[in-house]
């Protein structure tokens, strides 16, 4: 399958994410717990067919390499942090805001993988880049709340947004050796225990919810979860991490269109959200080779990685038009 066509499917997924937040009555920690442990059984199953003698991706089931269970770990805990950060930020703050602020991520992102993977963009990807932050920003401001409690909301949407791009760098340099149905359900895991154990820190419950609070779960972890973020942690072999933290600027867009449908939100976009919209859609196009990953749009080997030619699947042939990683 096209690595392209799967982040355009994951992107579309995470969209209505934000806006069915707004039904669930339970608590931020509950939500971001159930929404990652009801995947796990299904990860859990493909991770071991994944592995299986003879099956596509059993080159990807060798014994870790050392560091890369750290990295894991690492990925999981700032995983439960982004998902925390950014749920609790939807009760005080708009959807458009609290989405626009964690999609931010790509800027994060952008300096992260310069520094650690001396990964850097192309100009097109830049000027991408810069396009899609300035569109998102303009959603922003169109949708400001000037209280105090928005101003938190917004601070714990930039914390989304800061754990967000550490988790997608570190699946970029994680990813080039390790089958995604593994590396999903190894760093999923980690981000429910760890949100567990907050929650039990917290004195926050877990269980003992609503009908519609259990069909609040149940689709945040078919849909954002299942498809949007393990869709984003398989293209995240074939682009680079900035590449895909800009294509998850469409989510704000999708969810302040949903967030005014939706007759129990109905938040109406202003004038700027919709300018701001456009332009980040145009800004995904440039970044992205309107609809090609190209030699601007790919991966690339990473600087200081013996492990690039080493690994029979870390550069695979057809790399970046759906050859090599078929899972």
């Amino acid at each position: 399958m096209s690595p392209l066509l799967v982040l355009i499917v994951a992107v579309l997924a995470t969209t209505y994410a934000g806006p069915i937040v707004r039904f669930a009555a339970a608590p931020a920690l509950a939500i971001a717990f159930w929404r990652l442990a009801l995947v796990l059984p299904v990860t859990g199953v493909l991770a071991a067919r994944e592995g299986a003698a003879g099956s596509v991706g059993a080159q990807h089931a060798a014994p870790l390499r050392r560091g890369t269970p750290m990295l894991m770990v690492l990925a999981g805990l700032l995983l439960s942090v982004h998902f925390w950060s950014w749920i609790a930020s939807l009760h005080y703050t708009a959807v458009a805001s609290s989405v626009v602020l964690v999609s931010l991520k790509s800027v994060f992102a952008w300096a992260i993988a310069a520094l650690w993977l001396r990964e850097h963009p192309t100009r097109a990807e830049g000027w991408g880049i810069a396009l899609a932050v300035s569109g998102a920003s303009l959603i922003g401001v169109g949708d400001a709340r000037f209280s105090l409690g928005a101003l938190g909301g917004d601070g714990l949407a930039l914390l989304g947004a800061a754990t967000g791009a550490g988790y997608y760098v570190i699946g970029r340099r994680v990813r080039r050796t390790v089958g995604i149905w593994r590396y999903a359900t190894g760093v999923y895991a980690v981000a429910a225990v760890a949100l567990a154990l907050l929650a039990l820190a917290a004195a926050v419950p877990l269980v003992g919810f609503t009908r519609r609070d259990w069909a609040v779960f149940g689709a945040m972890a078919a849909g954002p979860m299942l498809i949007g973020h393990t869709g984003m942690n398989y293209a995240l072999r074939h682009f680079r991490a900035t590449t895909v933290n800009v294509a998850a600027l469409g989510e704000p867009v999708g969810a302040s269109v949903i967030a005014w449908l939706v007759p129990a939100i109905h938040e109406v976009p202003s004038v700027t959200t919709v300018v701001g919209g456009g332009l980040v859609l145009v800004g995904i196009g440039l970044a992205l080779g309107v609809g090609s990953p190209g030699p601007s749009a790919r991966g690339q080997p990473l600087v200081g990685d013996s492990s690039a030619s080493a690994d029979p699947g870390a550069m695979p042939r057809g790399y970046g038009t759906g050859g090599g990683d078929a899972r």
